[in-house]
């Protein structure tokens, strides 16, 4: 076993446009595939920025460029336009390298194909021990990225993730040939690519943790103008909001309905560096949340074509809870043969939706053209439409 501290990275840092062309230019006269990492600062900034991004190519070497210094990208992405870029879960990757004009025409996930080949641990780290022999220092991956300057550990950090993918491409590529794998790969790994963003949610403050607890409409009220106060002030400072006031105190401030300023300060529970220090901006909210219109008190509610929660299937829907039962059962043994996680055989929204909807007649050439039409990739479809047909026959 080989230890990181024994391991040398040689990166440059990239902070100008000069030193962006040298880099663009060495790149581009590199062999194989484009190895491709971004460190985000989440947990610490509101957003979800970029604040390093780093490539490596064999012939060229590894380059860690700094975005809050470089304002135009464009020549490094025509310098490694039509390559194949690898990421170790490039989900995570590519919306922050998008937002500065850097998306791959092709990509290789090796977090993803290791759990196509049913690995039990898919962490860089595990999966470089794995099949490199290499034992990774994860000590930087929580780091606040966006600290300036960037302290020389962490870019070696940094730099030793991006040089070790080319390797690691190889050794899972491998594996999922023996597996015969790599069309499945290759259809998910495009899926990734292509997955359009989520649309932004109506009211995103009903995903407070610990909403649940929150008995009254007025309570609700009060949670949605103290999260309006918070996230405007997380937006304004660029600062995460758990770190101004965390959730559990905007549910402590809603639920006591304080009648001043000096009662909420005076309420232990209620914590965050930013509690105190911007009482005034939390009384304002719980004075507007007094008197503001009632929300419901539950989320948007749902029309009646729209799916209910499975979880009151049983009680309300009995046949349609058993065929999800025996789905998910079938399912769930088609995926141990085919050694990867159940919810990367078929998603299981999907497999609720199609369970839900009971298509008539229920083939598998039905089956197959609903669940391509829910999102389901063609590999997905093949395996798993016989197998759902199976069980509309079996309940029938």
């Amino acid at each position: 076993m080989v230890d990181q501290n024994e391991l040398e990275a040689s990166w440059s840092l990239v902070t100008t446009a000069d030193d962006l062309k040298r880099a663009a230019d060495s790149l581009a006269g590199g062999t194989d595939q484009v190895g491709v990492d971004a460190e985000r600062a989440s947990g610490f900034r509101y957003g979800s920025d970029a604040y390093l991004v780093q490539m490596y190519r064999r012939g060229s070497g590894t380059f860690l460029f700094d975005p809050t210094l470089i304002d135009d990208f464009s020549v490094l992405r025509d310098a490694v336009a039509g390559e194949e870029w690898i990421f170790h879960a490039a989900s995570q990757d590519l919306p922050c390298l998008d937002a500065i004009g850097l998306m791959p025409e092709t990509l290789f996930d090796t977090e993803l194909a290791s759990r196509l080949l049913g690995f039990e641990r898919v962490g860089l780290g595990s999966v470089v021990e794995q099949l490199l022999g290499i034992h990774l220092n994860k000590a930087h991956s929580a780091a606040d990225w966006s600290t300036r300057p960037l302290p020389k550990d962490w870019l070696e950090y940094a730099a030793l993730d991006v040089a070790l993918l080319p390797d690691l491409r190889d050794a899972i590529a491998a594996e999922l040939d023996a597996q015969g794998k790599s069309d499945i790969a290759a259809q998910e790994f495009e899926s990734v690519r292509t997955k359009q963003p989520k649309p932004a949610a109506e009211e995103p403050w009903r995903k407070l943790a610990g909403g649940n607890r929150l008995r009254t409409p007025r309570e609700l009220a009060l949670a949605r103008e103290l999260w309006l106060a918070r996230d405007a002030l997380a937006r304004e400072k660029d600062v995460a909001p758990g770190r101004l006031v965390p959730d559990a105190s905007l549910i402590v401030a809603a639920s006591m309905n304080p009648r001043s300023p000096g009662e909420l300060a005076s309420n232990k529970d209620f914590r965050g560096r930013a509690s105190r220090s911007e009482l005034n901006r939390w009384w304002k909210a719980i004075l507007k949340g007094k008197t503001a219109e009632l929300p419901s008190q539950r989320r948007k509610p749902r029309d009646a074509e729209s799916m209910p929660h499975h979880r009151n299937w049983p009680q309300r829907y009995p046949e349609a809870a058993s065929r999800l039962a025996a789905a998910r059962e079938a399912i769930a043994a088609e995926a141990e043969r085919q050694h990867m996680p159940v919810e990367n055989l078929l998603t299981p929204d999907i497999m609720r939706r199609l369970i839900w909807e009971a298509p008539s007649p229920a083939t598998p050439e039905v089956i197959e053209k609903r669940l391509s039409e829910l999102g389901a990739r063609p590999w997905q479809c093949v395996l798993t439409a016989p197998i759902l047909a199976a069980v509309f026959v079996d309940l029938a």
